[in-house]
């Protein structure tokens, strides 16, 4: 966090333990997609539960939930391609960026107005919530940022190169670049290298486990905090129960976006509905016709949307897109996962279950049905895969979830 002088000097940490403190002004800044909104709810349910007024940001199309938790609402008019429509994202990596630093300057003046004269005492921010970070500098009050996926270590951006080069230099690049320090310094945000501004937080908790970051042993822990995913009550979402006679379950879901697959759920219903003693629960989102799928067995029961977590909480097997939620209330729950990635940082989560020695990764298109029964069979009938997962859900929970991201958040908070 910038000290009170304005300098990005580091404030010694507070001990990491619960604080009596006096109840707090504290403003959340998100994005309107369920995989950055949803890992944050739990801890902001939290917050509110010990007293603090919470200010919580995001595109109107996610209100309901926000105020689920207890927080106060504040709209803004988001660019960002909606969750509905996630063909609306450009596909060159300075075109991304683009969109969302026009969404980022869409929110600011928003920021300005609700914000400058109802002062937070501390900013959380999404790491796509990048206003919320210039606004907590601008204030002078601390700021942490909330990851729901895994986070920037020592030297990360060397070892990435290929992706960062074309950014600054490619096509677009340089013109991106300045128009982006041009907003910092009009901002009066205290970090204004672009790149360590959106990368290099001064305070995080990641809300992922730490068996799921790269490079783990060069992530600097004093300013990154693991805590693991955070889950609330999700009694709204309702509970799914097990049917009888099913003597396993498996769970098929590729999340909330990337869900128009019609082939891959027709490989699913061929590969899983005649397995002897499996039940199959298969989401298929919004976008799929079910007429697309053809005949389903009733070992399958197919719907746009379930209560993933009630299912895998009863559930001996998960087919998933990797997205980090996902991946990481697989492992919470200790279930060995086929991972099919869509997009974004499922690739990367996938190879990093494979690793941990949870998984088997199939392509889309290598997804076939001979190959996702066989992957099925392969995990489940290891009892090596059984104890992985079980040392792994053991350290996932250890790690403190919402408890503990709480408490560091309130640990931040300085006493006037």
């Amino acid at each position: 966090m910038p000290s009170r002088d304005g300098s990005s000097r580091l404030i010694p940490r507070s001990p990491e333990v619960p604080v009596n403190r006096p109840p707090a002004h504290i403003l959340m800044v998100s994005i309107p997609a369920h995989g950055h909104v949803n890992p944050s709810l739990a801890v902001i349910t939290e917050l509110v539960a010990r007293g603090h007024r919470v200010s919580y940001v995001n595109d109107p199309s996610f209100r309901e939930v926000v105020e689920s938790t207890g927080a106060s609402f504040v709209p803004y008019p988001t660019k960002l391609p909606l969750t509905d429509d996630p063909a609306g994202w450009p596909s060159d990596l300075v075109a991304i960026q683009e969109v969302f630093l026009d969404d980022t300057l869409s929110m600011w003046p928003v920021l300005l107005e609700a914000f400058e004269d109802d002062r937070p005492d501390l900013v959380l921010y999404d790491i796509g919530g990048f206003a919320g970070r210039a606004l907590g500098e601008r204030l002078g009050v601390p700021v942490v940022q909330l990851s729901p996926a895994f986070v920037g270590w020592e030297g990360f951006e060397e070892d990435l190169a290929a992706m960062f080069e074309p950014m600054r230099n490619g096509p677009g690049g340089p013109e991106h670049y300045r128009r982006y320090a041009d907003w910092l310094v009009e901002a009066g945000a205290v970090q204004r290298d672009v790149e360590g501004f959106k990368n290099r937080p001064e305070r995080c908790v990641a809300l992922v486990p730490r068996a799921l970051q790269p490079n783990v042993d060069r992530v600097d822990e004093q300013r990154i905090s693991f805590v693991g995913p955070c889950f609330g009550d999700r009694a709204h979402q309702g509970e799914w129960q097990r049917p009888a006679g099913a003597e396993k379950v498996l769970l098929v879901s590729l999340g909330s976006a990337f869900t128009h697959q019609p082939a891959f759920y027709r490989a699913c219903v061929e590969a899983f509905g005649d397995l002897p003693g499996w039940h199959t629960v298969l989401q298929v989102g919004k976008h799929t016709d079910l007429a697309e799928l053809g005949e389903v067995p009733d070992t399958v029961e197919v719907h746009r949307w379930v209560p993933q977590l009630s299912v895998l909480s009863q559930a001996d097997a998960f087919v998933t897109h990797a997205g980090m939620g996902g991946s990481s209330e697989g492992l919470f729950h200790a279930v060995p996962m086929i991972a099919v990635p869509q997009a974004a940082d499922q690739f990367a989560n996938a190879d990093a279950l494979v690793g941990l020695g949870v998984a088997r990764r199939l392509d889309t298109e290598q997804a076939t049905a001979e190959a996702l029964r066989a992957a099925l069979l392969e995990l489940t009938g290891d009892p090596a895969v059984a104890e992985r997962l079980a040392e792994l859900s053991a350290a996932g929970r250890a790690e403190g979830g919402t408890t503990r991201a709480a408490d560091l958040i309130e640990a931040e908070l300085r006493v006037s």
